[in-house]
């Protein structure tokens, strides 16, 4: 290792708390879909900040945003009314072809995900009158790490010294529409998903699952709600994940790639459902802010502009067949791939470290999850050469093992 990178390594040894598993790489700066590091080390990097910067780390346009609005207002909280919000909110609404037509902003896909809990359970206690409020979620969830949005995940380790957890929320496993339907009770006020689960290692909702979730909802009279923190924002094919399935939630959650690695997140919903919030009721220091909603702003506008949902798509299936032809050529190598759009993960038949090493020491960046998975979300402006590069080096790695 470079005297630069264990510099850095040691001076954050003795200031930061230790919550990250560090990949052994510094990174000083960024372009497109490329990383830097401290002695000029270049990297291919397949998985953007967690799918956060889609339109690839420091867009000229999102930097020129940001330089304007800096000097012109930033942070005046939200006791004001604000243009930048009320430009950003009716472009990122615009997206769900009239679904919705009210937003909350806040920071992450954390607090999103608890606006999205609060609003369920104060619609359904205050307007619907009804004293109830368990929201079941699935095995396998990722929904946040504070301490509402981690009981619904319901990992143990995520919860690992954490008790007692947060009541409130019911499990049921991935997959299962029987299972699902017997868990609702009198107190069952909704169903919480992702239709991808990322954490999880990319694992897709069937159309037949997908349709029997919302099924349920619509007779059981629960409120649908779908995590769109990474399926989001072009990720998966389409504009939202939900769009991919002919889904109508009543409620999503977004936030990562809402302003392209600047903390924004937000709740949509209809005009019903929002009657759940009222002011005092649910609120934000520097949720929505005029800095991070002009960006927001921008990035829907470069988003429908560059047609990045399609070209989500395409490519993502392209580079999907790339990878199903080296699993035909090395049987026994990997298990599947599996995904929409952008959101691919290459599921190895054998503990995956090794091959992620491999790769990480050839220049490319991307993720492993669950021990097996190896999980690319690249910028949806990546040069198909880019992937095309990642499945040669994958290629070798397999040939060698």
């Amino acid at each position: 290792m470079s005297s630069a990178f264990t510099r850095i390594k040691e001076k954050e040894e003795k200031l930061l708390c230790r919550t990250y598993g560090r990949y052994p790489v510094a990174v000083c700066s960024g372009k497109g879909s490329r990383l830097y590091g401290p002695d000029g080390e270049e990297y291919v990097d397949l998985l953007s900040g967690i799918a956060v910067t889609n339109l690839g780390h420091c867009n000229e346009e999102i930097a020129e945003v940001i330089c304007q609005q800096a000097r012109k207002l930033v942070h005046v909280s939200n006791l004001f009314y604000q243009e930048e919000q009320l430009d950003f909110a009716e472009k990122l609404l615009g997206t769900s072809n009239g679904l919705f037509s009210k937003a909350f902003f806040c920071n992450s896909g954390a607090e999103a995900n608890e606006a999205a809990i609060k609003i369920a359970r104060r619609y359904t206690q205050r307007v619907k009158g009804r004293p109830a409020g368990e929201i079941i979620t699935l095995s396998n969830a990722f929904h946040g790490r504070t301490l509402g949005t981690v009981a619904a995940t319901g990992q143990q380790k995520f919860l690992d010294g954490f008790d007692p957890a947060a009541p409130g929320f019911r499990q049921v496993p991935w997959g299962d529409a029987g299972l699902l339907e017997e868990a609702v009770t009198e107190n069952t006020i909704a169903v919480m998903c992702e239709v991808i689960q990322g954490e999880a290692g990319v694992r897709p909702m069937s159309q037949a699952y997908a349709d029997a979730v919302q099924r349920i909802c619509r007779e059981k009279g629960l409120l649908f709600i779908v995590d769109e923190v990474q399926t989001g924002n072009c990720r998966a094919g389409r504009y939202w994940g939900y769009q991919t399935y002919n889904l109508q939630p009543d409620i999503i959650s977004t936030s990562k790639a809402l302003a392209n690695g600047l903390p924004l997140g937000a709740m949509l919903t209809n005009d019903e459902v929002s009657k759940g919030f009222v002011p005092g009721s649910h609120a934000t220091t520097f949720g929505g802010g005029a800095l991070l909603t002009a960006v927001g702003a921008k990035v829907v506008e470069i988003m429908q502009r560059d047609r990045l949902a399609e070209r989500s798509a395409q490519v993502g299936e392209w580079a999907r067949q790339q990878f199903e032809a080296i699993a035909q050529k090395y049987p026994g190598t990997i298990a599947e791939v599996r995904g929409k759009g952008l959101m691919i993960g290459i599921v190895l038949a054998f503990p995956a470290r090794e091959i992620w090493e491999g790769l990480l020491k050839k220049g490319f960046i991307c993720n492993l999850t669950q021990d097996v998975v190896l999980r690319l979300l690249p910028a949806l402006t990546i040069p198909k050469e880019d992937l095309a590069a990642f499945a040669s080096a994958l290629d070798d790695l397999l040939a060698r093992r």
